[in-house]
């Protein structure tokens, strides 16, 4: 592979991997000096590689500059040097290696601790979808304003706050006691649930971000499922959501990013292994006798995975938003079970389920009217979907809105 491919490929492997077993090892007031090692490290590749030549063995090398930078760093800065190594002076510390384990289990190990210190509950929820984003998952600057619709200096200021709220708490890069990993691990799923939401619900023009940001998620929920004390039912459940959801990925949009409705995608573009292995890990999730949200929305994203319009089926998925809203209330589950409810007992009684929740600022209430009165009452179904037009922020959105506005034109021109 050429260096103009390798190098930004390694950065999104390898420079989370750098940078969460450097904060592991110098504590968590390392964590800025740690991005900036793990970003000169590639820096230097960028500058030397196309002259000297890829290395043998690339990972290697980066390691090996990664571990001389830091080294150069600690040299220089006192307060570290009197934190870890209290007993030698300047001149002894310039003339030993410093201990930087950089094998496989204790990047892992690295990695899982860091999740649980970004998901602290002393940072809000968007920091730490941000700092999971940039710390863990090797996203830069430019693609986490993307994927979250904003600019750099927004994500800078959020990136900033979250890591002085670190510091300030004295975050210990470490797994919480068998005590404390139950409410910390809520916390880490939370944030891993946002952060493939971000992915899979995304108005971000950039397609790679989108899958990107799932795979991450995905990838994140698995480094749980790897230790033995986070390979919790829950654990398992979310990832059979994940999975489930991002087996439709293909089919939910066209080649114009246009949303495609459920009702009309092509089940061929569905990712049959990744359905199987939602299956494998909703069985995984069902020991134990906790219930928790993800439990229920995955049983809800099986069931889209069968193309049956069957009435049990939709039954099923009712009882399902059913007993989520009962769990835990969310506008836009209550807003998806009317769709449910419509398959179940038909559109007029959906109708009123759905104005009842009166969501009058959300476009996606706007869109389920529109299509429940669909041949019903086309002008209002017309005005439903004006009002989801107005309120859309994406183009690709609105183009799709725009198609149904043009049906509702034809169809007037006709009679």
């Amino acid at each position: 592979m050429h260096h103009q491919e390798l190098i930004p490929h390694l950065f999104r492997t390898e420079f989370r991997k750098i940078t969460a077993v450097l904060t592991g090892r110098f504590g968590i007031g390392f964590l800025e000096n740690a991005e900036d090692i793990a970003s000169e490290t590639f820096l230097t590749a960028f500058e030397t590689w196309p002259y000297k030549g890829v290395p043998e063995n690339p990972t290697a090398w980066l390691y090996t500059v990664a571990k001389n930078k830091a080294s150069n760093i600690l040299v220089r800065n006192e307060i570290l040097q009197k934190k870890i190594f209290p007993e030698l002076t300047k001149s002894g510390l310039e003339k030993i290696e410093i201990d930087i384990d950089l094998s496989e289990q204790n990047i892992a190990d690295s990695q899982l601790q860091m999740l649980f210190a970004v998901c602290h509950p002393s940072i809000s929820l968007e920091g730490q979808v941000g700092l999971s984003l940039r710390i863990l998952c090797g996203f830069g600057i430019e693609e986490i304003a993307d994927a979250f619709l904003t600019n750099r200096e927004t994500i800078n200021k959020r990136l900033y706050r979250a890591r002085e709220k670190l510091r300030e708490e004295k975050v210990r890069i470490e797994l919480p006691g068998p005590k404390e990993i139950g409410n910390r691990l809520d916390a880490v799923l939370t944030t891993i649930y946002l952060l493939f939401s971000e992915g899979y619900f995304s108005e971000s023009s950039d397609q790679v971000i989108k899958e990107e940001l799932c795979l991450e998620a995905m990838r994140l929920n698995m480094q749980l499922i790897n230790n033995e004390l986070t390979n919790l039912p829950r654990v398992n459940a979310l990832m059979a959501l994940m999975c489930f959801q991002s087996s439709r990925f293909a089919a939910r949009k066209d080649d114009h990013e246009e949303i495609i409705l459920y009702k009309d995608q092509d089940e061929s573009l569905w990712n049959r292994e990744l359905i199987a292995q939602g299956a494998f890990f909703i069985k995984q999730a069902s020991t134990g006798n906790q219930l928790s949200r993800y439990h229920i929305e995955a049983g809800i994203a099986f069931w889209h995975t069968v193309k049956a319009d069957s009435l049990e089926k939709w039954e099923s998925i009712l009882q399902l938003y059913n007993r989520l809203l009962q769990l835990i209330y969310s506008p836009i589950a209550a807003l998806n079970r009317s769709y449910a409810f419509s398959k179940v007992y038909g559109k007029a009684r959906a109708i009123e389920e759905a104005e009842s929740l009166a969501l009058n600022d959300n476009r996606y209430y706007f869109l389920l009217l529109g299509e429940l009165y669909k041949g019903m009452d086309d002008k209002i179904a017309e005005g439903h979907f004006r009002q989801a037009y107005n309120l859309s922020r994406s183009e690709s959105e609105r183009r799709a809105i725009q198609s149904h506005l043009d049906e509702f034109n034809s169809l007037s021109r006709a009679s």
